[in-house]
């Protein structure tokens, strides 16, 4: 049994890499969505210093480099992601403004105060909403913004097969009313909400991962390596199906200033 349970093991990971190599992006999200968010965000300074929390393979770190012309600290624990966005930032010229660390968003090296904007797409279910956003707080100088993408509840009554899906691979999800009140919990102010057009599932994250699943079963034959992808098309089909259900919801958060502070 602990044979057969090591192969599977390995089996996901290969099938997960084989799906997601090479993808500009890793989760639901586009470069206008940064950038609606970032118009939300209070204004910075001419050259602000940006803390993106797994950010892969860094589509949104470059949409950032870019748009506020300041340095961005890029995190993530995944190496293959880390080398794919230094060549990304190579080809667009930004690779000075951009310092990549490998390391766990949830234990952060840096001293209380040092960024203006904190920029975390689709990666802070990794510890969790209200946890992440206490656990970073201190890292934001007073009055500046943290940015969230979060898989959110959208309707209260999600069909049985959403919820059952979810309940196994995020039951920690909540709703959007839910996560404002988590995010007050940790001390920030709403600044302003939206949920992320559902054309952003699919442009170059779950269409390309679809196309390479049918490939996939033309060329395995396996059943570790079937089961592995029998998740992952169970998990579009659930996405395709239940639409209006979930969403993935951008949540734009101010760290008040002290109080008396200019």
């Amino acid at each position: 049994m602990c044979a057969m349970s090591t192969s599977a093991e390995r089996a996901a990971i290969e099938v997960f890499w084989e799906l997601h190599r090479g993808l500009t992006k890793q989760g639901p999200g586009s470069d206008a969505s940064t950038r609606r968010a970032l118009s939300l965000v209070p204004e910075l300074p001419r050259a602000p210093e940006i803390l993106d929390l797994g950010c892969g393979p860094g589509r949104q770190t470059l949409a950032l480099a870019r748009e506020t012309g300041g340095r961005v600290t890029a995190v993530d624990r995944i190496p293959p992601f880390l080398s794919q966005l230094r060549e990304s930032a190579r080809i667009a010229g930004v690779e000075k403004r951009i310092q990549i660390f490998e390391g766990d968003m949830a234990d952060l090296p840096y001293p209380d105060e040092s960024f203006d904007l904190l920029w975390s797409e689709g990666a802070i279910y990794n510890i969790g909403f209200g946890h992440g956003l206490k656990t970073w707080r201190r890292l934001l100088r007073p009055g500046c913004a943290v940015a969230v993408s979060e898989a959110t509840w959208l309707t209260d009554r999600p069909a049985k097969s959403v919820r059952r899906f979810w309940a196994t691979h995020y039951p920690e999800m909540q709703s959007v009313e839910a996560n404002e009140r988590s995010a007050r919990a940790a001390g920030y102010r709403l600044l302003g909400s939206f949920v992320l057009p559902e054309s952003e599932w699919w442009d170059d994250y779950y269409t390309p991962i679809e196309a390479r699943i049918r490939s996939l079963r033309e060329h395995r034959d396996n059943e570790n390596w079937t089961a592995a992808l029998d998740i992952h098309e169970e998990e579009i089909r659930v996405i395709r199906d239940c639409r209006g259900s979930f969403g993935y919801v951008f949540f734009v958060l101010q760290k008040p200033r002290a109080i008396g502070s200019g």
